[in-house]
């Protein structure tokens, strides 16, 4: 007996309404093979090439742009409604992820590693090459090897394709989603400025919280806190501990005993040396991530506040992997109020990194319920119409 619903049928893409198609890439568009040049052709100003860096969370941006001063075919100078893709990337984790160009990208080409996608079906296939149908066949094409998808490849990819009525319906209701969604990161970036603003007012004592006043002490870090090593997890190290291993990248493993259970500071001292974290629980950190000990009644969070606010490479001991100092780091001087302020403001940055937190939080899910409805709706198992 059938599993299939009556009204759907079975393809190559799974089981589909019987009213839409499935065809090739090759045969609903043109993929472009983008520019070759050499660093030579690099320049501070011409035109933009649109590289993998240019997609930030399926959106365009120009946060690391790179210019070319030879002449570009016409044939390559992108369009409004092309489909910008990744071909070949270092990390394989970036290669088939595509977002649609508008109007900003005119008067801009693409790198070889990139491709576009032209089409008359450009709105529903922008979200199409998002989804889990066109990144599976993008996977399957690596396999364990190859490192890049050619335009022959895309060429062989398939899509479902619904009808015309269908498809604008599909693209106008996830274009409403990749709205709030835009809305949603647009609002978090405006409270992350905010708090970048505050923390220049409150930490350098240019803005006064209510009932605090007198003129704040210069001094070196050492004498609010002490800077330890880290140690050896091996001795430590379980498979069903609580205690977290941390190192510059995040917790590498767990622990049954910590060692150091009171809030702290904790800094890279070889790596990655400018990402200061802070704990309350306790933990335990390897060799390569200091963590510190809080003097007197000083408060840890303002600390971890002020740490992410110096620029620590300027510090930096090593002409290789960038290193820290633990003498170095206590001698750093530092404009400091009394622990009483210090706690108050360290209450007021942590009330906007919980909203900013929360903020955050519901674009995650944001995001995936946009994915629910592209898995929905891209196989006909939610109709719009």
């Amino acid at each position: 007996m059938s599993n299939i619903p009556e009204g759907y049928k079975q393809t190559e893409v799974g089981i589909l309404p019987e009213d839409w198609e499935v065809k090739k890439l090759e045969e609903v568009g043109e993929a472009l093979i983008g520019l070759t040049y050499s660093p030579s052709d690099v320049a501070s100003e011409g035109i933009l090439v649109l590289r993998s860096s240019n997609i930030q969370n399926g959106m365009l941006s120009f946060g690391d742009n790179v210019y070319v001063k030879s002449e570009v075919p016409d044939r390559i100078m992108v369009r409004t409604g092309d489909i910008l893709i990744c071909v070949r990337n270092g990390s394989r984790d970036l290669i088939g992820k595509s977002t649609v160009l508008d109007n900003r990208a005119n008067g801009m080409t693409f790198g070889a590693f990139m491709s576009v996608f032209r089409s008359t079906y450009t709105k529903y296939l922008a979200h199409f090459f998002k989804s889990h149908i066109f990144l599976s066949q993008v996977e399957q094409h690596l396999g364990a090897t190859i490192n890049q998808i050619t335009n022959a490849s895309i060429y062989s990819f398939i899509a479902p394709l619904p009808p015309l009525p269908e498809q604008h319906a599909i693209a106008e209701a996830l274009a409403d989603a990749d709205a709030l969604i835009a809305a949603q990161e647009r609002l978090i970036a405006k409270k992350q400025a905010i708090k970048q603003g505050a923390m220049q007012e409150l930490l350098t004592g240019r803005r006064r919280l209510e009932g605090f006043e007198g003129v704040w002490d210069i001094r070196p870090i050492g004498e609010l806190l002490k800077i330890r090593h880290g140690k050896n997890q091996r001795e430590v190290e379980v498979s069903d501990g609580t205690i977290p291993i941390l190192a510059t990248g995040g917790q590498i493993g767990v622990a049954a005993t910590p060692l150091y259970s009171k809030p702290s500071v904790l800094i890279g001292r070889k790596g990655t040396i400018n990402k200061p974290q802070y704990i309350e629980k306790p933990f335990w950190t390897v060799d390569t991530l200091f963590y510190s000990e809080i003097l007197g009644d000083n408060s840890a969070k303002f600390l971890y506040y002020v740490f992410t606010n110096i620029d620590w490479m300027q510090f930096n001991e090593a002409s290789g992997v960038p290193s820290l100092n633990a003498r170095t780091i206590e001698a750093v001087e530092i404009a400091c109020p009394l622990p009483a302020e210090q706690h108050a403001i360290a209450v007021i940055l942590s009330d906007m990194d919980a909203e900013i937190e929360a903020l955050e939080q519901r674009l995650s899910k944001m995001r995936a319920l946009k994915q629910g409805m592209m898995q929905e709706l891209l196989t006909g198992r939610t109709r719009l119409i």
